[in-house]
């Protein structure tokens, strides 16, 4: 997919993702050794827009499975077509089992899920496993051999293998920790909130009609919010909605006022826009 470091920073940048050269390596590292890319880090930094762009640059399916406590292989993995399986069989009234059974368990009934889909077919695509940290212990060990080996095991059909290993991401807010045998099956990369620089270019690049001055004034005014005590913090994400709302406000400089009624797009939660109010020092960034 990639020929070097400088050509995934190039092609991912072509489609509006500016990768630092940790994110640019480690990716070019997971396609050449064709190894799962595990990304860690703080919610709203680029982690499942990555996903995306590498799609967007290979011109591959995106297959995403969304993780949530609860999620189970029915919802992953594949599922029967319950219903149409009761119907056929209703239709068959005069059929054995036997002659029933080789017909409801066939390729017709199958409700594949992201994880079977991502590894069937010819067609180029990337897995994205979002948010891997939320679903239950017991999903890593489905995810253990799906990673391993690109196959799954379907009792009634066999063993179905990729023929085209997908690109696979996963990515994890760490709110509790993955086991190491899913750890070891892949590449690691933290992504954490980028440096004032390359900040201050993926809001020029993302909100093209912003000054740049003012572009710069953004960045270091939630470079300072980071850096409080607060029970969540700006991502880069938020940087951006900021940025937008500013130019909606056709906002020229930062001055208290702006800063002050614009606060609720930063930060989410009421003690933390208190905290802000009273300690941000517009004078001293």
């Amino acid at each position: 997919m990639f020929t070097s470091v400088d050509d995934v920073s190039a092609r991912l940048a072509a489609t509006g993702y500016l990768a630092s050269p940790a994110v640019a390596t480690t990716v070019f590292l997971a396609d050449r050794l064709g190894k799962p890319l595990l990304v860690e880090g703080p919610a709203g930094v680029g982690k499942t827009e990555l996903a995306k762009a590498v799609a967007e640059v290979a011109q591959a399916r995106l297959v995403r499975l969304q993780c949530y406590e609860g999620v189970d292989e029915s919802r992953a993995l594949y599922e029967w077509n319950h219903a149409k399986q009761l119907l056929r069989i209703s239709a068959g009234r005069d059929e054995t089992w036997d002659e029933a059974r080789t017909d409801i368990f066939s390729e017709e009934y199958l409700l594949t899920r992201p994880l079977l889909t991502a590894i069937r077919g010819d067609d180029p695509k990337v897995l994205l496993i979002d948010e891997t940290d939320k679903a239950d212990v017991e999903v890593e060990g489905l995810l253990l051999e799906v990673l391993s080996d690109f196959q799954v095991t379907v009792p009634e059909l066999g063993t179905i293998t990729a023929t085209r290993r997908p690109f696979v991401v996963l990515t994890s807010n760490a709110s509790r920790e993955l086991s190491e045998a899913l750890r070891r099956r892949c590449l690691f990369l933290h992504i954490g909130f980028p440096d004032e620089e390359l900040e201050r270019r993926i809001v020029r690049l993302k909100v093209p009609g912003l000054d740049e001055a003012l572009a710069s004034s953004v960045v270091r005014v939630v470079g300072a919010l980071r850096a409080m005590d607060l029970r969540k913090v700006p991502s880069v994400a938020e940087t951006i909605d900021w940025a937008h709302t500013l130019l909606a406000l056709g906002a020229a400089t930062l001055d208290e006022t702006v800063v002050r009624d614009s606060l609720g797009v930063l930060l989410k939660h009421q003690e933390d826009v208190l905290k802000a109010a009273a300690k941000l020092d517009l004078d001293a960034v």
